[in-house]
């Protein structure tokens, strides 16, 4: 969804609209689809056009099932378009925390989902032939002796329990010879995870969908979702699918539709820009290693560069209602933070989006009904996790759901406060950020 007062919105009116973001201007052109406009008849109905709802339209197109999706503006509108473009191992949940949710059996079949969540994106790019500027490595960065004792408890939890054993925790000098920053004093190097264009690949996974027989309609809001005769009616403004299966797949953009859902996510904004292409010698000095960083903070930095040579870099963590009138301001002044041989930082292009994040850092996948599944809350790791989750909601819908139920079986209760939601969740992580700080 486009936020009014993002950089790269019309600046006047009757001017021919620019792209959203950096990932529309840079992506190849997508034919646009027609919204919904007559009733139709439907084997499952997806709401929601990013990598969630395409996904799981692509896997169950696959297994033979008649698909209509249904987005609320363009594919891609949403956090699919928006994000960072890293690939993260795991859960934005510490796995020792997820245990205490889990269990131990639940948390390892559950970390073997996210590898292969990991291998599916891969396996994806490669089957469907999508060029998406996917490339391996990652690393976490610690700025304080106490984020590096967390990132060397997560290493060793990692390769104990789990048996990945890839990770390296580098400190000075190993560290500069992937990032050259002095704001960090170590980091994990992870070959597992790695950086994609996420609306290319998005827009590639459409079109394997659309190959596979699923029928996508834009600009169709879902406005209703009744029982009818023993099948789902989804309504639009215009039109009905009949549905044995609804899947909602809007994540943090569902609000209004299914208010229960809803209330179990933190819609957060995160703040993203890129800058103007830089010169081979820079890039060689602020990132030797060509690799994605997401630093070990509570509302991080996280940045990598893209193939056309700029730095996108993201931040924040913005839990209360708001414009974006200061986000240039303060993305340059993270960025300095950073890199102050960029100072003065410029920026092509900015840009804010939605993440959903459920109180536990777990993704909230499950049946709201018999028939009804969502896939929501992946607190910043969705664009491998929503390409699982889809996986696993196409099982469930065909019946074998006992990968499903592993995530389905976790408790994800609402956010408290009611309409102070967001200034208490704003409060809490300024004591989070303020404990960091005082080390």
């Amino acid at each position: 969804m486009q936020t009014r007062r993002d950089r790269t919105a019309p600046s006047r009116r009757g001017s021919a609209p620019r792209p959203p973001t950096w990932y529309h201007a840079s992506a190849r052109p997508f034919t646009a689809l027609a919204p919904l406009d007559d009733a139709v008849d439907a084997d499952v109905c997806v709401v929601g056009g990013g990598l969630t709802g395409v996904s799981a339209a692509l896997a169950l197109a696959e297994r033979g099932y008649r698909v209509v999706l249904l987005e609320a503006g363009q594919i891609g509108d949403g956090a699919s378009g928006r994000n960072g473009g890293q690939l993260v191992t795991g859960f934005s949940c510490d796995m020792r925390e997820l245990r205490r949710h889990a269990g131990p059996a639940a948390s390892r079949a559950m970390w073997d989902m996210g590898l292969e969540a990991m291998a599916l994106v891969r396996s994806r790019v490669a089957r469907h032939a999508i060029d998406c500027d996917l490339r391996r490595g990652y690393l976490f960065a610690a700025g304080t002796p106490r984020q590096r004792a967390g990132l060397a408890e997560t290493a060793e939890d990692w390769a104990t329990v789990y048996r990945y054993t890839g990770p390296r925790l580098l400190d000075r000098p190993d560290l500069t010879r992937l990032v050259g920053s002095d704001s960090y004093v170590a980091g994990l190097a992870d070959p597992g995870g790695g950086q994609i264009h996420p609306l290319e690949y998005l827009r590639g996974l459409a079109g394997a969908a659309r190959l596979a027989g699923t029928a996508m309609f834009e600009h169709s809001r879902v406005l209703a979702i009744e029982r009818a005769g023993g099948r789902n009616c989804v309504r639009t403004a215009q039109a009905e699918v009949r549905a044995r299966f609804v899947v909602l797949a809007g994540n943090a953009y569902l609000e209004g539709l299914h208010p229960p859902l809803h209330a179990r996510l933190a819609p957060v904004a995160s703040h993203v820009a890129v800058t103007p292409p830089l010169t081979p010698g820079t890039l060689r000095r602020i990132m030797p290693g060509n690799v994605a960083v997401c630093d070990w903070a509570p509302a991080p930095d996280y940045y990598r560069v893209t193939g056309d040579a700029r730095l996108l870099f993201g931040a924040g963590a913005r839990y209360r209602a708001g414009d974006d009138g200061g986000r240039d301001r303060f993305l340059k002044r993270r960025i300095a933070r950073v890199f102050p041989s960029l100072d003065p930082v410029q920026l092509d292009c900015s840009w804010s989006g939605l993440i959903g994040v459920t109180r536990t850092r777990i993704p909230d996948i499950g049946r709201s009904g018999p028939d009804l599944f969502h896939a929501q809350g992946f607190s910043g790791h969705g664009v491998a996790l929503t390409g699982l989750a889809g996986v696993l909601v196409a099982e469930a819908v065909a019946g074998t759901a006992e990968r499903f139920d592993v995530f389905a079986a976790l408790r994800h209760r609402p956010f408290p406060g009611g309409a102070l939601r967001g200034p208490l969740l704003a409060l809490a992580a300024s004591w989070f950020r303020l404990r960091e700080r005082l080390g």
